[in-house]
């Protein structure tokens, strides 16, 4: 099978097509014939190895990849939840061989019925930025119909999941995002919306119940500024689970009597079942920003790197009308 490998971390260059032995499930996973893949920040960040500790769990060479949307090929003997031929989502083990490629093998309680409203490319943009948002939102921040919510950098793959999730669970949104991108929060559901650069959020906003912080901005003097406009015990969730809170914005939160939290994904199939639900009750859009062929997959790394993408960039692994 063909399949997106590195064998040394570095630029896009080191990600090489190439043909690989195809894997074999254990007792407890499903072998997934892929159809499209989700390109996430994770999958570059795992690419250059800059993050130590992160580089710390990967063995290579490594197949990239943690978004998946597919036919399930093979099954475990221990697998119960599906059969042969299902159209599915999920997100493929970590650490592990990823999903660009022809095929990927992972934990069968990774991964969940297809919505059956959206094709496998629109499918492969949600269960990794969505589950990242479901776990922000209601996990950690324990958010509840009729709380406020401020999500920071509302627009992104994950934001703008966490935008829909919170409006379609009740809540009083408020998104913040560049002014080009304020209208198509609005369309997402986001009761107010805010311009990062031009509006100071802690003299618009107080008596926020739940902080979830979408952006990629990583530092502590801007989680401050966002800490003065929680209410007093609420909660300041982050999914940069790679960069603590200081001291300084732990002491912010202990004067509002409120909480700092990183977000840490889990991969649920319940989660995914009810995020599936609600994608073919049209109460949660897919916008999917571009789609690359595998052969173009730095290309499409670029894009991601840039942090300009409003919605999903994904890799067409193939095509839908192609019989398995």
């Amino acid at each position: 099978m063909k399949a997106v490998r590195i064998h040394t971390f570095g630029g896009p260059e080191v990600m090489k097509v190439e043909d690989v032995a195809r894997p074999v499930p254990a007792a407890d996973e499903i072998l997934v014939n892929v159809y499209a893949s989700g390109v996430n920040p994770v999958d570059w960040a795992i690419r250059e190895g800059a993050n130590i500790r992160m580089r710390s769990f990967l063995t290579l060479p490594l197949t990239l990849g943690w978004d998946a949307a597919g036919i399930v090929a093979e099954i475990g003997s221990e697998v119960t939840a599906f059969q042969k031929g299902n159209a599915v989502y999920g997100v493929p083990n970590f650490p592990g061989n990823g999903s660009y490629a022809e095929y990927c093998a992972a934990k069968a309680s990774q991964f969940a019925l297809k919505p059956k409203s959206i094709g496998f490319t629109g499918a492969a943009g949600v269960p990794l930025a969505s589950l990242t948002a479901w776990t922000a939102l209601f996990e950690h921040g324990k958010l509840q119909a009729g709380q406020r919510v401020l999500i920071q950098g509302a627009s992104g793959g994950v934001g703008s999941f966490a935008v829909q999730f919170a409006k379609a669970k009740g809540a009083y949104v408020i998104g913040t995002a560049s002014a080009a991108n304020l209208a198509y929060l609005k369309t997402l559901g986001a009761d107010e919306v805010m311009d990062y650069q031009s509006q100071t959020v802690e003299e618009l906003l107080n008596e926020v119940d739940v902080v979830v912080e979408a952006s990629p901005l990583r530092d502590n003097s801007e989680r401050l500024k966002s800490v003065t406009v929680l209410k007093a015990g609420g909660l300041f969730v982050s999914v940069n689970t790679d960069f603590p809170f200081d001291e300084e914005v732990l002491a912010a939160l202990a004067g509002k009597q409120a909480k700092g939290e990183l977000a840490v994904n889990q991969p649920r199939q319940d989660w995914l079942t009810e995020i599936a639900q609600l994608i073919d009750e049209g109460k949660v859009k897919v916008l999917i920003s571009n789609v690359f062929p595998l052969e173009q997959v730095a290309e499409a790394h670029r894009e991601s790197a840039t942090w300009h993408v409003r919605g999903k960039l994904v890799l067409e692994i193939r095509k839908e009308d192609k019989l398995v």
